[in-house]
């Protein structure tokens, strides 16, 4: 049985949650499918067996992966993917994800899944720290940073003839009136839904606790939580690596902490030294850093977004655009990547466009049904952390670990026995052969043959990826943080 991860991401499928299958290892268009491409008529298509132009506006994640995903799919579609930022430019730090991902992207498309699990780095336990005490937890999970993520997927999706703006702003769909498809990825503000009114039945909610996403030089070897007291309350951390030399570290907080402690009133600079100092024992003397693509980080409320419907005439939504899940449950990402391959395979197997729209709407929407719930259940917890510090730190740790619903009798024992060195040694081993062998299952290359090997894949994998100018590309931190 997998162990439930915690953090970035749970392992498991989400019940609901289909797996698209592609037709053979590389789908390549029929010959009528080409032929369409070149005889394809301005204005909507009718039928999603004809090649279609396809504009996704707002260029993360999933926008590029839903490109990669459909050109697989049809060769013959016209995608563009609009992005208003410059190459390079992007949001957050590093992006978490287990081992469930990786099988989706591996039977997806080889050559990005590839590349992404050559630069990610692997975590392995878990570690919550409160003073000088520390519980710790047996899981494991991945994680790259964003923009590397966002090289990678940017250079596949123009290798499969994507065309991807950058730095052009979509203010008016007036000017996208030639596309058969307009898909939103435009995140939780989404304008593309925004000028839609009312039609996609959308209901914003905002969480109690503020929280800020900064990076920092201390490069965590594990999941890291730390809980520190102040005279104004609690405060605390989730940290994970983000490259060889960044770590993400998302600090939260209840609102009358932030206030007692001035944080509402602070500039970027000083608050951000404020938190060095509470936190410098969790950071070893390591700074934080709260500049993220160029400008300032922000203190912000968590916004969960949900919509009645994700279709509405010949424009879709995905990713944020279309739902949220707090940060805490750690699935935006990975949830907009499932969105992308499930859209691209309603257009493939579905004969009508409208039949493809409400075929994606109607599976997705029922997935995210219960890890939103998920997601609010964990928002909630840590919204309520102060009935739970009171408790024995192993004891708290559980709870956290549990959160989110009802565990066997024999875990809470299992949790303990973590606690013992040799023990937590022994569960470390049995998770190295259990990613051995899903590492196997699935395909995948480089792996368990030493760090040269993976560092030569790695190389090859991210070869004149797409940076931002003056900015490295980021092709070898790996072998640093992965196992040889």
């Amino acid at each position: 049985m997998r162990p439930l991860l915690q953090g970035p991401e749970r392992q498991g499928t989400p019940t609901g949650t289909a797996l698209p299958p592609l037709d053979g290892p590389n789908p390549t268009p029929t010959a009528h499918q080409s032929a369409a491409a070149a005889m394809r008529l301005p204005g909507r298509a009718a039928r999603t067996g004809h090649a279609m132009k396809i504009v996704c506006v707002g260029g993360g994640p999933g926008a590029l992966y839903f490109a990669i995903s459909a050109k697989r799919r049809d060769a013959g579609h016209d995608i563009t993917v609009i992005e208003r930022d410059p190459p390079g430019a992007t949001y957050g730090w590093g992006v978490g994800y287990g081992d469930n991902l990786l099988d989706h992207l591996y039977r997806n498309d080889h050559d990005s899944a590839q590349a992404v699990r050559a630069a990610s780095a692997l975590w392995q336990d878990q570690e919550v720290r409160c003073g000088e005490q520390t519980a710790y937890m047996s899981r494991y999970g991945y994680s790259i940073a964003r923009a590397t993520l966002l090289d990678i997927l940017t250079r596949r999706a123009t290798v499969l003839g994507v065309d991807v703006q950058h730095r052009r702003k979509v203010d008016d769909l007036a000017e996208l009136a030639d596309a058969d498809l307009i898909v939103a990825c435009d995140g939780a503000n989404s304008r593309v839904r925004q000028l839609h009114g009312d039609h996609f039945g959308t209901r914003l909610e905002v969480g109690r606790n503020p929280y800020i996403w900064l990076g920092t030089d201390k490069v965590f070897p594990r999941f890291t939580f730390a809980f520190e007291p102040t005279p104004a309350g609690w405060i605390w951390f989730y940290a994970y690596p983000s490259s060889a030399e960044i770590s993400t570290c998302v600090v939260e907080c209840a609102p009358e902490t932030w206030r007692g402690l001035g944080l509402d009133t602070l500039d970027t600079a000083d608050g951000v030294r404020l938190l060095e100092q509470i936190f410098a024992s969790a950071l070893d003397g390591h700074a934080l850093l709260g500049q993220s693509r160029g400008e300032p980080a922000r203190w912000q409320h968590f916004t969960e977004v949900r919509n009645a419907t994700w279709c509405h005439d010949n424009v879709v939504l995905l990713g944020d655009a279309a739902h949220t899940t707090h940060y805490t449950l750690g699935s935006g990402t990975r949830l907009a990547l499932l969105d992308a391959i499930e859209l691209a395979h309603s257009l493939y197997t579905e004969a009508e466009l409208p039949a493809a729209l409400q075929a994606y709407d109607k599976r997705r929407r029922a997935a995210l049904h219960r890890v939103q719930a998920a997601a609010r259940t964990s928002m909630a917890w840590f919204e309520h952390l102060d009935h739970y510090l009171e408790q024995d730190l192993v004891d708290f740790a559980y709870a956290m670990s549990v959160r989110q619903g009802a565990q066997a009798p024999w875990h809470y024992q299992l949790h303990r026995a973590t606690q013992v060195p040799v023990l937590r040694g022994v569960r470390r081993e049995a998770n190295r052969g259990l990613r051995r062998y899903l590492a196997l299952r699935r395909g995948e290359t480089a792996l368990g043959t030493g760090s040269a090997t993976r560092k030569a894949t790695t190389t090859a994998a991210l070869a004149a990826p797409v940076t931002a100018p003056g900015r490295a590309a980021p092709a070898t931190w790996a072998t640093e943080l992965v196992e040889p």
